[in-house]
């Protein structure tokens, strides 16, 4: 399956310079967050796929006018060719927001969706805007990545975690792909990313395993 998967900027190879051949053979779009509603109704009306979407700490226009046309998978596991995918947006809060939660509040957030994760058995594909504790992060309150990510990893071990809101302009040493212990591949998505997901990969633990590890940090 081939995802691309964007964040914070919208391309001007795709938008400004659009040629419908730089959008071809893509199955699904994944959103990470920080983009204009007009963008994204932009690339699922040019493109024959769902177009998923989580809001970032700038989307609080997403409030009264969301993306038309787009599924959004804030707080909730959308499956898409077998594939389960779950999303959390916003990020560290550092001043009063839609979009804008504390470690203690996103931890909430994860624990709300402890049902709908155990109910599909586990996730496949982690779509957050902010990035992960220590993960491509940054010392600065507004760029910290949340503990509770790297919490979910260990436990539901995803293939994919995809981010954005770290902006590839921030540093010099900007990187795009990293491996988390559990086996999750990292990606920042900034701009745009393409992802050719191997359908045959799963996450590791299901059922009542699942569940135990579940248990664990969040409940």
């Amino acid at each position: 399956m081939k995802i691309l998967a964007v964040a914070d900027e919208e391309s001007k190879s795709l938008w400004d310079y659009y040629e419908a051949e730089k959008l071809t053979g893509y199955d699904l779009i994944i959103s990470c967050g920080d983009l204009k509603a007009e963008y994204l109704e932009f690339l699922v009306t040019m493109v024959k796929c769902p177009v998923l979407y989580i809001p970032g700490n700038h989307d609080s226009k997403y409030v009264k006018n969301p993306p038309q046309g787009c599924i959004n998978i804030d707080g909730r596991v959308f499956i898409h060719n077998g594939v389960r995918i779950f999303g959390l947006g916003g990020c560290m809060k550092y001043k009063p927001g839609p979009y804008m939660y504390t470690e203690k509040e996103m931890r909430k957030r994860i624990r709300k969706a402890k049902k709908t994760i155990i109910t599909h058995g586990g996730v496949d594909i982690l779509v957050t805007h902010a990035p992960a504790k220590g993960q491509g992060d940054l010392e600065d309150l507004p760029h910290q990545g949340f503990e509770c990510f790297c919490e979910l990893m260990d436990r539901v071990k995803p293939v994919y975690m995809l981010h954005g809101h770290v902006h590839g302009s921030y540093s010099w040493n900007f990187k795009r792909i990293r491996e988390y212990k559990s086996g999750t591949t990292i990606v920042n998505a900034f701009d745009k990313c393409d992802i050719d997901y191997d359908d045959n990969k799963r996450s590791e633990v299901t059922g009542g395993k699942l569940f135990k590890n579940l248990w664990g940090a969040f409940w």
